[in-house]
């Protein structure tokens, strides 16, 4: 067995960004820049009034003056002419500020009456005007390539000017169950059957990681049958795989692709749960083969799967964050397995987080993962652990899943 560090190393070092595409800006959210965003002008683009008022010299305008108001000058109406001594021009919120001119007199320190600007209090020169480039010059850096927008970059984009963005096509990954025993949701179930949770769960997560998911029809325990439905996952970035990746009599995976001309990785991790994981190559395409528990296969994908749908959309991949919690229960010692606890969380006064272990951690219990806040991380031969320590968690609500 492997350590889980090593193992999602080992199914990064596989992996490779998808190629560029261009998508209306609108379309940005979520997406990874294949290329730097580069400001095609300056932002604001010359001086700007930053308050409704007057546009003014300061040297003209001290307490009391008296100014000549000779024109006004709304945003996206510049002032033709130039400012010169004894004058002002009626500015409102970014109003270009005219040639001459080096400060605002806002409106709430002025008086006017026929023509005439009387100022109440004189305002420093440079005061509320927001300077052209301010914000960012023409060929600044924006957005770095690698980086996932959110609205807040889309803004900025579209303020640097860019209508189109260069981005990393959405991988495409192909889930395909396996087993006898499943029936899809909403269908009959045969004696012995069991729901399909493990696709619709997985292909959401695919969906909220960023990635394409194409959901195959189950597979029955049958190399042939398996073999022929791995082939839809040619020209896709991964095939992912749930069941059968043990080494029961009915655990036909591995032999199955074996047949196609898989070349193994690894196959057992020492986790849990999910010790029997596989990572291979199906040709051109990694190969990513989940245990077939519900909570097992959630769990694996969390931990590796989601790491690599970043790498393939061109970021790094990294380990699923862990914070401190303290525990609201005891742990027991751990044994050689990495163990990955079910946990509900509270905040505590101090702004932390209380975390309540769930007393079954039965793999097969989707109903407690999908209660669940947290994966309480317990290393190899972790010791027991008292109410009230602390300990490492991934919280799974900043994940989306």
């Amino acid at each position: 067995m492997i350590s889980v560090t090593e193992a999602r190393a080992r199914i990064l070092a596989a992996l490779a960004p998808t190629a560029a595409e261009i998508i209306p800006l609108i379309a940005g959210a979520g997406r990874v820049t294949a290329a730097p965003l580069m400001a095609r002008h300056s932002n604001p683009r010359a001086d700007v009034s930053a308050m409704d008022g007057y546009a003014v010299r300061s040297v003209d305008a001290a307490s009391g003056a008296r100014l000549r108001l000779i024109g006004a000058a709304p945003a996206g109406h510049p002032f033709a002419g130039r400012l010169e001594g004894g004058e002002a021009v009626r500015l409102f919120t970014g109003s270009v500020v005219p040639e001459g001119a080096d400060a605002i007199l806002i409106q709430e320190n002025a008086q006017v009456f026929d023509g005439v600007v009387t100022v109440n209090e004189a305002p420093p020169a440079g005061r509320h005007i927001r300077r052209m480039g301010q914000d960012f010059r023409a060929g600044e850096t924006l957005i770095a390539a690698g980086q996932r927008l959110n609205p807040r970059s889309i803004g900025l984009a579209a303020a640097g000017g860019h209508a189109w963005l260069s981005v990393h096509r959405r991988p495409r990954i192909v889930i395909l169950s396996t087993g006898d025993e499943i029936a899809l949701p909403g269908d009959p179930l045969p004696p012995g059957g069991v729901v399909s949770s493990n696709g619709p769960a997985l292909a959401s997560l695919v969906r909220v990681a960023g990635g394409e998911p194409v959901l195959l029809p189950t597979a029955v325990d049958d190399t042939a049958a398996i073999a022929a439905a791995a082939d839809a996952a040619r020209g896709a970035e991964m095939l992912l795989t749930t069941g059968g990746a043990s080494v029961g009599d009915h655990d036909l995976v591995q032999a199955a692709l074996a047949e196609r001309g898989m070349v193994l990785d690894f196959w057992r991790i020492a986790m849990r749960p999910g010790k029997p994981l596989m990572h291979g190559r199906l040709h051109d395409v990694p190969m990513l083969g989940l245990p077939g528990n519900p909570v097992s296969a959630l769990v694996c994908a969390i931990l590796f799967l989601l790491p690599a749908i970043a790498r393939l959309s061109g970021l790094s991949g990294d380990a699923p964050a862990a914070e401190p919690v303290r525990l609201g229960a005891p742990l027991p010692a751990n044994d050689i397995r990495e163990d990955y606890v079910r946990a509900s969380l509270l905040t505590e006064v101090d702004g932390g987080w209380l975390a309540h272990p769930y007393a079954t951690q039965d793999s097969g219990m989707i109903s407690r993962l999908a209660q669940a806040d947290a994966l309480i991380i317990r290393p190899p031969f972790a010791p027991a652990c008292a109410v009230g320590e602390t300990v490492p968690a991934i919280r799974l609500s900043p994940l989306g899943v």
